[in-house]
């Protein structure tokens, strides 16, 4: 049996035309309304016995159709730090690792492998430009994946998330099953404004190196689709029970 991908459709009620795309081989689906009239057929090159010719708007093929843009790869310290403060709407992200070396250096990944209470600064460079930009209209949303049982990791972002929602972030959990039942993504990624993805790329330590901006329309569309199923099921951070 095929995975198959829906990739998008022209039709402004979800139906067809519709582009699917074959996640293991590259081959691409396309259904629509059959061409049936004899002139038509008859000036049809190569239609073999057993084929039948649709009907595809140029446009549902330009949105949809499989590209091979190359993502352009771009640094964390400068050109990716500024995509949080130039978003016009919503910076969303899927969060899919286990674990994340930079969290292992901080003071407060001391305090919670001691088993203390973490004091977390409620107003460093990440708090306060995720004030600024909710107290302007802008919405910051994260789902974060979570194994069963869940890493240290993932226990440590659990209280984090009680700071990030603090300041205005809404942060939700998803299980790792629920998510491969989904077939969401494996990859870090965030969307903003739904029209650009930052892909994160991290070293064999879990470092985060650079980032992969991705601004084909049919790439992103197919993120903002796995962006549209993970919050449909994710569940807000605080009612999440971690194992």
């Amino acid at each position: 049996m095929r995975r198959l991908r829906f990739n998008g459709t022209g039709s402004g009620g979800g139906g067809c035309p519709s582009v699917h795309e074959d996640l293991d081989s590259g081959e691409v689906i396309v259904h629509g309304p059959q061409l049936t009239d004899p002139a038509d057929l008859a000036q049809l090159q190569h239609l073999d016995p057993g084929e039948i010719a649709i009907v595809v708007p140029r446009n549902t093929l330009a949105d949809f159709g499989p590209r091979d843009e190359t993502p352009r790869l771009i640094n964390v310290e400068d050109e990716f730090d500024r995509l949080f403060t130039t978003f016009e709407h919503t910076a969303w992200r899927l969060e899919t690792r286990r674990r994340f070396a930079s969290d292992e250096q901080t003071p407060e990944w001391r305090q919670f492998t001691a088993g203390q209470p973490i004091e977390w600064d409620y107003d460093d460079a990440w708090c306060r430009n995720v004030r600024a930009q909710t107290d302007a209209g802008k919405r910051f949303e994260r789902v974060r994946l979570v194994d069963s049982p869940a890493t240290p990791g993932q226990r440590f972002l659990r209280s984090n998330a009680v700071r990030n929602c603090a300041v205005g972030e809404d942060i939700r959990n998803l299980s790792r099953s629920e998510a491969d039942r989904l077939h969401l993504p494996t990859e870090d990624f965030w969307i903003f404004d739904s029209r650009l993805v930052a892909r994160l790329l991290f070293d064999q330590d879990d470092n985060l190196t650079s980032a992969e901006l991705i601004t084909e329309p049919a790439a992103v569309g197919r993120y903002c689709q796995a962006r549209d199923a993970a919050w449909h099921y994710a569940v807000p951070y605080e009612d999440f029970k971690i194992d």
